[in-house]
């Protein structure tokens, strides 16, 4: 028999309690499912093409080759890939940039936050070239106080150094310090370093069901913390 899919733990926290919000982009304020597509999809079939594999075979060696490199930096460096591939991996993503979509209630909630004056961080693993694509798809950058690529950390954001890292550069509190991630791992990381409030977003693909947290305080949609 099945276990149980685990209930919501909702986020209690105060915003009084908070200065400085840490948020990831991909599955937390963009929708996943262009990065689910473009490496589970759409590379397998172009890499297929020029190697003459089906897309099954393509896929299935992609798949056993990303798995190695996961959690580190060059999971995902796209110039890193690219050499792998032999493919040009950003150009890739401009061809399908449409894909390219802001969450639900993502611009509500950061108003809001720069509303009640805190600080508002993009945190994310994305490489630049990556992050380049989507901010100027999504003109979110404006929002935020600072952003900052895991690659200029020189961890990945599923370390507990990063965040020590991280820390140093930008100078939050972390017992007054929010972070929203799509990613247990990376929660487990930032709680480990001592980060106070976590939150795990439950819907990070919207062709996906939510799937909450069973140790981290979850929400579907931004809007259940604009309070």
């Amino acid at each position: 028999m099945a276990s149980p899919e685990p209930r919501q733990i909702r986020p209690s926290f105060s915003w009084d309690d908070i200065d400085c919000v840490l948020l990831d982009m991909d599955g937390t304020l963009l929708d996943k499912y262009f990065d689910d597509y473009f490496w589970e999809h759409y590379v397998p079939e172009v890499f297929a093409k020029i190697n003459s594999l089906s897309p099954d075979q393509a896929r299935q060696q992609l798949l056993s080759r990303y798995r190695k490199v996961e959690a580190t930096l060059q999971w995902t460096d796209l110039d890193y890939w690219s050499g792998q591939l032999g493919l040009d991996i950003p150009e890739l993503k401009c061809r399908i940039d449409h894909l390219i979509q802001v969450h639900p209630h993502v611009i509500d909630f950061l108003s809001f936050l720069d509303r009640k004056n805190k600080q508002i961080h993009l945190v994310t693993n994305a490489h630049s070239k990556t992050l380049a694509i989507k901010l100027r798809k999504t003109r979110i950058g404006p929002y935020f106080t600072g952003i900052i690529c895991s690659e200029v950390v020189g961890e990945a954001k599923e370390q507990p150094v990063f965040w020590e890292k991280l820390e140093r550069i930008i100078g939050f509190d972390r017992s007054r310090t929010l972070l929203a991630d799509d990613t247990t791992v990376v929660l487990a990381a930032a709680r480990e370093y001592g980060i106070a409030h976590l939150v795990h977003i439950a819907r990070p693909s919207s062709r996906k069901p939510i799937c909450y947290s069973a140790e981290f305080p979850s929400i579907a949609y931004f809007s259940e913390l604009i309070l």
